[in-house]
């Protein structure tokens, strides 16, 4: 973590691919400053994500982005496989955002960590 002017802590830039230990990393510096976007259907959002993801389906993906996120906003984003996640990125990125990271593994690397998730899914044993 790097300093601004020596007094205010400021998180790393941002890389293209991340882990989820990153991801989480950067969630528990404090403000994070960052988007989280889920780019499953919305029944796989509901169902479960990362905690304070929001959903933009990748059919809807450009469109809801530019509406409503800045072209410089730090951007985590993830879908159903890794090969969903670059597409996404990808997207993203020829939309002008600058500052888009993938990230690897997604949601299920997500729970096999152990991490918060949301949704109406229940623990199977």
């Amino acid at each position: 973590m790097t300093t601004y002017g020596g007094l205010i802590p400021v998180p790393p830039t941002i890389e293209s691919k991340v882990r989820i230990y990153d991801l989480k990393s950067r969630l528990d510096w404090g403000e994070p400053a960052l988007t989280i976007i889920d780019v499953r259907d919305r029944d796989q959002f509901n169902n479960s994500h990362i905690m304070g993801a929001i959903s933009f389906p990748m059919n809807e993906l450009s469109d809801r982005a530019l509406m409503s996120l800045e072209l410089t906003r730090d951007i985590y984003v993830y879908g159903e496989t890794d090969e969903m996640t670059a597409e996404a990125a990808m997207q993203l990125r020829q939309a002008g955002y600058l500052n888009v990271a993938e990230i690897s593994g997604g949601l299920a690397a997500w729970k096999a960590a152990g991490y918060s998730i949301e949704g109406n899914a229940t623990t199977v044993a």
